[in-house]
């Protein structure tokens, strides 16, 4: 069954009038009698008619919506972030086109390419972890496209970025197990192509330097998926067990090989904290009521959403030439749960 909303031609024939008649009258215009615009608004409330989109933004040169690429949006802070941006775009009259890449740069191209033929206004992206070239992004942008990036993002577009403080984050989380008398730290972590990937490594190796101790490469295992795919991460955690010296502690990276992470720890019957202690980042709001309730570094997501709405309207809105752009770092917090206490 095909569905055809009611059009402004099919009011008019209904009526009887001119196409142009009952389009002045929906606007409200004096040119129209007011009998006449009774009937024509009466009989649009009773059809319901709505204006076509599509239509309005081809007259006004805009089609008030905007393009989200993201990993998936069932991580919880790519979920919160998308709540911040829809918070503002609704204040603004914006509508949203969320896609997800999967962790997939194909599937990345293919979403930022249909965007952009729906004419959205701007874009908001997170970049895949198969990602190590931006071209398909730098071309839109250098069409006048404006693109704001988060969380995962390039330094070959010079345009507004808005992320956490990760180098921080992973600081604070592996100076939190060191504190906590834990010594062989290991961490599980995504492609290194990404930006987190990097800063949170960072943080996490000087952490390690500062307490003097060396970072062990054999400790830091990759995931090239960012623990989409569970066998990845399992894998990771199969090859620390068999370490000889393995770790008393675990730090990862990210939302998803955090949870993972505790999952399969539970499932190898291993006991966290009381064999191997765990700290992740996620920002699940079920992270309380795990067993055992797991200590993670939380960023600002819905924040950091409203952030990078907020900085694409004054993109799309500025009626001159944007030349300066920021990148914004906002805080995380470490909430300390049982997962991480030395038993």
């Amino acid at each position: 069954m095909n569905f055809h909303p009611i059009t402004i031609k099919d009011i008019a024939k209904a009526l009887g009038l001119s196409v142009s008649t009952v389009s002045k009258a929906l606007r409200g215009s004096h040119e129209i009698s007011q009998e006449t615009k009774n009937n024509v608004l009466a009989y649009a409330r009773e059809h319901n008619y709505k204006p076509n989109p599509i239509a309005q933004s081809l007259k006004r040169g805009r089609s008030k919506s905007i393009g989200v690429i993201v990993c998936n949006i069932d991580n919880n802070f790519f979920s919160q972030v998308i709540n911040g941006i829809e918070s503002v775009a609704r204040q603004k009259d914006y509508n949203i086109i969320i896609t997800q890449s999967r962790e997939s740069y194909e599937r990345e191209v293919t979403n930022s390419l249909h965007l952009s033929a729906r004419s959205v206004d701007g874009m908001i992206v997170s970049l895949s972890a198969e990602t190590r070239n931006v071209d398909h992004f730098a071309n839109l942008y250098k069409k006048g496209l404006p693109i704001v990036f988060f969380d995962r993002v390039t330094d070959e577009i010079d345009t507004h970025k808005v992320i956490a403080n990760n180098f921080k984050g992973a600081y604070e989380a592996t100076r939190h197990l060191l504190e906590q008398g834990f010594r062989r730290i290991a961490h599980i972590t995504s492609s290194l192509s990404l930006s987190i990937t990097l800063e949170r490594l960072q943080g996490y190796k000087q952490a390690l330097t500062d307490a003097g101790l060396e970072p062990d490469q054999h400790y830091i295992k990759l995931c090239q998926h960012g623990g989409m795919i569970q066998e990845e991460t399992r894998q990771a955690l199969t090859e620390l067990l068999q370490l000889e010296h393995r770790p008393d502690a675990i730090f990862t990276a990210s939302d998803r090989l955090s949870t993972t992470t505790l999952s399969l720890l539970r499932q190898m019957k291993i006991a966290v904290p009381g064999e191997i202690a765990l700290v992740g980042f996620t920002n699940s709001i079920s992270a309380d009521i795990f067993n055992p309730s797991l200590t993670a570094v939380v960023q600002p997501a819905l924040e950091m959403g409203q952030q990078i709405m907020d900085l694409l309207i004054q993109l799309i809105e500025s009626k001159r030439p944007v030349t300066s752009f920021e990148k914004r770092v906002l805080e995380t917090e470490l909430k300390i749960r049982d997962s991480s206490l030395h038993p």
